[in-house]
């Protein structure tokens, strides 16, 4: 299975955090980072009171299905600490899985309880679809067609590229 995953932090030193989280993905077995984009700093959605975002998009391979690539997920964010006080509030870690497909190339659908691919909400995030466009400058990816159009929709959200990740 191919993976994009999400990466965000805006508790400590959210650089660290965020290039951490990407090399702890590549530390899964049977599994490798196959690309990273920069890092990007964002401002908060939904939860204005707080700092600013430093955020990420990762390209990973993996013999992972979709719900162990979840399970890994949230063990990484429980490794960092990781603590869901609230919705949309501040996070030392946020690893999300935004798409998927498989060895056919094919885009996986999913909804169930604790899983929805492709991610609900990627359109309506600057912090997904800016690092999405750097990873794939031919505005389309896995189904996901015009994301710089998409992107530059959404005027309210804050973002600048700020340094390659690791």
């Amino acid at each position: 299975m191919n993976y994009l995953i999400g990466i965000g932090s805006n508790i400590g030193n959210a650089e660290n955090n965020v290039n951490n989280a990407i090399k702890a993905l590549s530390l899964l077995p049977k599994t490798k980072v196959v690309r990273a984009s920069s890092l990007y700093e964002s401002s908060p959605v939904g939860y204005a009171e707080q700092s600013n975002f430093i955020n990420a998009v990762c390209e990973a391979e993996s013999e992972f299905d979709i719900h162990e690539m979840l399970g890994a997920c949230l063990g990484i964010e429980a490794g960092f600490g990781r603590i869901r006080e609230f919705k949309n509030g501040p996070r030392i870690i946020d690893i999300d899985l935004l798409c998927a497909k498989d060895e056919n190339e094919k885009p996986i659908s999913e909804s169930s309880k604790n899983l929805t691919l492709p991610h609900p909400e990627i359109k309506n995030r600057r912090f997904v679809l800016e690092p999405l466009h750097e990873l794939h400058p031919e505005n389309s990816a896995w189904g996901i067609e015009n994301i710089k159009e998409i992107s530059n929709a959404i005027p309210d959200q804050q973002i600048e590229k700020i340094q390659q990740t690791y």
